[in-house]
C-alpha cells in the first residue's frame, strides 16, 4: 500500500506529527513506523529525560524572543492534555525555580526578572523568607546570597512516554482514516524516484508520498545514507542522574554557565520513582546513537564523518578550561565509589546539607541528546535541527525543548506536508483546539 504520509520513529515527535496530521488534514492514509516494541521507549520515556515542561522562564539560556517561542508551544501541549480525561497520567502542577547563589548569579535574575517578568504574569523573585517557606532544604545551611525565578503551581511535569502513547490513541480515534502503526519495524534504508519514497524495512517495503523522519541522531543517519545533511557530525551527549530520598518539595535549576553547552544540574521529583528526588543531568560523550545500547556505536561512526572540520570544534571545546575541566569531571561522575562524593559537591549548590550517603546512582538512567555539529561553520549546533529536502523528505533531529516543543514542531511538518501534498488543513480547528 502507498501511504500518503509516513513518519518514522515512535517518540514524542513522531507520534505528535501523527496525530495532527490525523486530527487536522484530509490525508487519509498515515503510517508511523516504530522500531522497537512500546512507543516512546527512548528519548521520550521519562526516565531518559528531565520529565519538564520548558516555558522559557526559568531556562537562563534562553533569549526572551527563545523563551516565547518555547511558552507558545508548551502552551499547545497544556491545551492538548486539558482536554483529556486521563490528563493526570501526563501533566501535573509543581512549583519549579531557576535559584542564582552568589552576588553575580542573584543580580543576574533579578536583571532577568525586570526584562521577562511582563511577559510571565505567575513569576516572582523569591529571596531568602520566601524561599525557606517555598523550599526550605535550599535554605538550610545556606551561607551564601540566594535568589529565585520561581512559577508555583503551574503545569511543569510530564510524563512524555504517556503524552505519546495519548497522541497514538487519539489518532487511531479519528474516523474515515486508515492510521497504520507498525511497532517493532526497523527501516533499514530510504530511495526515492523523486516523487514515490520506498521505506526499506526489516519487514517488507512501504511506499510514501512524503517521508518525515524524527529518529533523534538515526535521522542524520538516515539522511546521509541519501546525501543529505553531510554538512553535519554529531556530538551525543549522554547524561546520567542521581537519586536522592525525597528532599524537594518542586523543581529546582541552576543558572547556566555561558561557556558550557551543556545543561545545568538541576533537580525534580521524580514522577517514575514515588518520595525520590533526581539530581542531574551529567554530561559524558559517548560513541552511540542510545544509551546503553552498544549496538548504535557503528551507526554513530557512520555519521561522526571525522574531519578537519570537527577535529576543530572538538579543538575549540577542549580549549576552552572551563570546559576541559567540566568533560573530565563529568566522566569521574560515572566511576564507582568517588561518583557519589563528588556528585553529593555538585549538589551542595541546591541542597547545601546533601550528604554523599544521600546520593544514589541512577542505574539504566538517562539519555543520549544528539547535539549536531555544523562542519560549514566549525560549531556546535545547539537546539533543534531539521533538514528539508524540498522533495518530500525530512529529516529531524530535536534536542532539549524537542519534547515540550513537540505540537509547535509538528505544526511546522504538518505546513511542509500541505504545501507539498496539497492537501486540505482545517487551520481553525488547529487554533482552537491548541492555541
Amino acid at each position: 500500500m502507498k501511504y500518503d504520509v509516513v513518519i518514522v520513529g515512535g517518540g514524542i515527535s513522531g507520534t505528535a506529527l501523527l496525530y495532527l496530521l490525523s486530527r487536522y488534514t484530509d490525508l487519509k492514509n498515515i503510517c508511523l513506523i516504530e522500531k522497537y516494541d512500546d512507543i516512546a521507549s527512548v528519548n521520550s520515556h521519562g526516565k531518559n529525560n528531565s520529565q519538564t515542561l520548558h516555558c522559557g522562564d526559568i531556562e537562563t539560556n534562553y533569549t526572551l524572543e527563545k523563551a516565547l517561542q518555547v511558552q507558545t508551544t508548551a502552551n499547545m501541549v497544556v491545551r492538548y492534555a486539558e482536554a483529556l480525561p486521563e490528563m493526570q497520567h501526563i501533566l501535573s502542577k509543581a512549583d519549579k525555580m531557576v535559584i542564582g547563589v552568589g552576588k553575580k548569579e542573584c543580580d543576574f535574575l533579578r536583571e532577568r526578572f525586570t526584562t521577562f517578568g511582563p511577559h510571565y504574569p505567575s513569576m516572582q523573585l523569591l529571596q531568602n523568607e520566601e524561599l525557606n517557606e517555598v523550599e526550605p532544604a535550599l535554605m538550610d545551611g545556606r551561607k551564601d546570597e540566594i535568589v529565585a525565578l520561581a512559577t508555583l503551581n503551574e503545569y511543569s511535569t510530564v510524563n512524555f512516554q504517556n503524552l505519546a502513547v495519548s497522541f497514538v490513541e487519539q489518532a487511531l480515534k479519528v474516523d474515515d482514516k486508515n492510521i497504520d502503526v507498525r511497532m517493532g519495524t526497523k527501516v533499514k534504508k530510504i530511495t526515492t524516484d523523486g516523487t514515490t519514497h520506498t521505506l526499506k524495512t526489516d519487514k517488507g517495503d512501504i511506499e510514501a508520498r512524503f517521508v518525515v523522519v524524527s529518529a533523534g541522531g538515526h535521522s542524520l543517519l538516515y539522511a546521509q545514507q541519501m546525501g543529505y545533511g553531510m554538512e553535519y557530525s554529531c556530538l551525543p551527549v549522554a547524561g546520567s542522574f542521581y537519586y536522592a530520598p525525597e528532599i524537594l518539595k518542586g523543581k529546582v535549576y541552576t543558572v547556566q554557565d555561558d561557556k558550557l553547552p551543556f545543561a545545568a544540574i538541576h533537580g525534580d521529583p521524580d514522577v517514575l520513582e514515588p518520595n525520590k528526588t533526581r539530581f542531574g543531568p551529567t554530561a559524558l560523550i559517548l560513541p552511540m546513537l542510545e544509551r546503553y545500547n552498544w549496538k548504535t556505536i557503528p551507526e554513530y561512526l557512520k555519521v561522526l564523518h571525522l574531519d578537519s572540520k570537527v577535529l576543530a570544534v572538538f579543538w575549540d571545546l577542549l580549549k576552552v578550561r572551563e570546559i576541559r575541566n567540566y568533560i573530565f569531571k563529568n566522566f569521574l561522575f560515572e566511576m564507582p565509589i568517588i561518583r557519589r562524593w563528588l556528585f553529593a559537591r555538585d549538589v551542595r549548590k541546591i541542597i547545601p546539607m546533601a550528604k554523599m550517603k544521600d546520593m544514589q546512582f541512577a542505574s539504566k538512567i538517562g539519555g543520549v541528546r544528539p547535539v549536531m555539529i555544523d562542519k560549514k561553520n566549525r560549531k556546535l549546533h545547539l537546539g533543534e535541527a531539521s533538514i528539508d529536502t524540498g522533495k518530500g523528505l525530512v529529516f529531524n533531529m530535536t534536542p532539549s525543548p524537542g519534547a515540550t516543543s513537540c505540537l509547535g514542531n509538528g505544526e511546522k511538518d504538518l505546513r511542509r506536508i500541505v504545501a507539498h501534498l496539497q492537501c486540505g488543513f482545517d487551520e481553525t480547528a488547529l487554533n482552537k483546539d491548541l492555541k
